[in-house]
């Protein structure tokens, strides 16, 4: 037996931005030269999506829209033309504040999709890589949810947005090792709190990518539908400095280097189906991809690598369209998605993160 998923449950918060609020709102935060550049354009309306919720309020949008400070938010320009935003301990201490109450919700939506009572659970898995608090989002799982103060815990921090297939690796091997667990497994990011001001490419990108949300799993050792079968990593060779996450004075700092949906198109391929052939399988043979929306020049990269049928990665392209990339929390509303909607079986998860790496977890 592995771990099998019994339910699902995610979480937003109540903030949100429309695309053409989120272009707007770019102009403001990047500055002079930003205003004036056609680049902000190009990249909003390439990119996708929608709408996003940040965790933000509407309010703090609409100060950024309407040029005023009634939030009094501290990502409020303050005049200066190279106004940086706020120092990483406020971004950090935002992320303690707002966090954990999106982990317990999203938990408690799984916990009663999966029928299983808070008490029940022997062991908590957390993943995040947009902050860090002690004592953190388990404890105020514990806390709030009312679990047995001797639950195991575990945390799979800064590993970016495959982390939550890291974490189901976890959960997997708790199950294998111990038929009796029952294990809650809670991603929760807040990608905003490090968006970045001024005009750099790669953060008008990734300002234009990024959003806020958690998802949870809720699981037991099993043999039914939707079980975790197998799971696989690969480190693409020659990538370290084209996806890195880095801890700076002014917040995360991301860098996202042009190359990687090639470097994904070139590489994914021949470990894919190494790795479904070690489980029995070839591309074909999958029922449905949950692939994780870095953006959609990634959805292209893996369509192409794979040689995917047209619609495959329908789900995704639809959650990044809704929600945006919410980091490590996405994939996990990607096959909330699918469960819903009865897809077919096996089904490929697939993530990628620093290094470059490419994560995946294979669902029967």
């Amino acid at each position: 037996m592995s771990f099998q998923i019994r339910g699902l449950g995610t979480a937003l918060p109540v903030g949100f931005v429309s695309a053409d609020e989120g272009l707007r709102v770019a102009r403001v935060i990047g500055g002079p030269t930003a205003r004036k550049s056609g680049f902000l354009s190009a990249v909003y309306e390439g990119c996708g999506n929608k709408r996003r919720a940040l965790v933000h309020g509407r309010n703090v949008i609409q100060d950024l829209l309407e040029g005023t400070r009634h939030s009094g938010s501290p990502y409020l320009p303050d005049g200066d033309q190279d106004f940086p935003g706020p120092p990483t301990g406020t971004r950090n201490a935002m992320y303690a504040e707002h966090a954990p109450p999106l982990a317990v919700e999203s938990a408690k939506e799984a916990l009663q999709s999966a029928g299983i009572p808070a008490s029940a659970v022997t062991h908590i898995v957390t993943v995040s890589c947009t902050g860090f608090v002690a004592p953190g989002i388990d404890i105020a799982l514990i806390q709030s949810l009312g679990l047995r103060p001797t639950v195991l815990r575990t945390h799979v921090g800064f590993m970016g947005c495959h982390g939550a297939l890291n974490g189901l690796r976890v959960a997997n091997a708790f199950a294998i090792a111990d038929p009796s667990a029952v294990i809650l497994l809670v991603a929760v990011e807040l990608c905003s709190l490090h968006f970045h001001f001024g005009d750099q490419p790669e953060n008008v990108v990734a300002n234009a990518l990024f959003a806020d949300g958690a998802a949870a799993v809720v699981g037991t050792a099993g043999d039914g539908p939707w079980r975790i079968l197998s799971t696989g990593s690969c480190l693409i060779p020659n990538t370290a400095d084209a996806m890195t996450w880095t801890i700076g004075d002014r917040g995360f700092e991301m860098t996202l280097a042009k190359q990687v949906p090639k470097r994904i198109a070139e590489s994914l391929g021949a470990w894919m189906n190494e790795w479904l052939g070690q489980n029995g399988l070839t591309v074909a043979e999958v029922g449905c991809w949950a692939v994780h929306p870095g953006g959609p020049k990634i959805i292209d990269a893996v369509e192409t690598a794979l040689a995917l049928p047209p619609g495959a990665t329908a789900v995704s392209r639809q959650i990044f369209a809704d929600y945006g990339n919410m980091s490590s929390p996405t994939v996990l509303f990607i096959l909330n998605e699918m469960m819903k909607s009865n897809r077919p079986r096996p089904c490929v998860m697939l993530g990628f993160g620093p290094g470059l790496v490419a994560e995946a977890a294979l669902c029967v």
